[in-house]
């Protein structure tokens, strides 16, 4: 159910995010989702891939700082006050989310969003008891 993320660090200015892009993609690694952060400094890019261990490898060798995160990749009603629905099923507990991004991937009339926990395994139970799908990696292969 857990899904390794890549988070990638590298300084903020243009051009940052084509090396890993592109040394991915020559080695034939597909991007499922990837979101951007930045502080004036520094970038963080975020990415859920093909093959997590192969990339990680890659960059790794490329000169870039990779660190591996088990991130939720979680359905979501897609309608207004869906994610509001989820979202309300963390409310009172201890389980903080810690981040969350969407990427362009629907299920029929759902939509899938990824999520970072601190606490990810009460996380999964909490949505698996509400009925909300967690999504393995497999899952995320269009």
């Amino acid at each position: 159910m857990k899904i390794q993320q890549l988070s990638v660090f590298s300084e903020n200015k243009p051009g940052h995010m084509i090396a890993p892009c592109r040394l991915l993609a020559e080695a034939g690694i597909d991007l499922r989702a990837l979101s951007l952060a930045d502080t004036q400094r520094f970038g963080i890019l975020r990415l859920i891939v093909s093959d997590w261990r192969k990339a990680k490898g890659l960059l790794e060798a490329s000169g870039a700082v990779v660190k591996v995160t088990e991130v939720l990749a979680v359905e979501v009603p897609d309608h207004p006050g869906g994610l509001a629905d989820v979202l309300a099923l963390f409310a009172g507990t201890t389980i903080n989310i810690e981040y969350m991004y969407a990427f362009p991937f629907r299920r029929g009339e759902r939509a899938v969003l990824v999520f970072r926990f601190d606490q990810p395994d009460a996380a999964v139970s909490l949505l698996q008891s509400a009925g909300i799908n967690v999504l393995d990696g497999g899952s995320l292969d269009v």
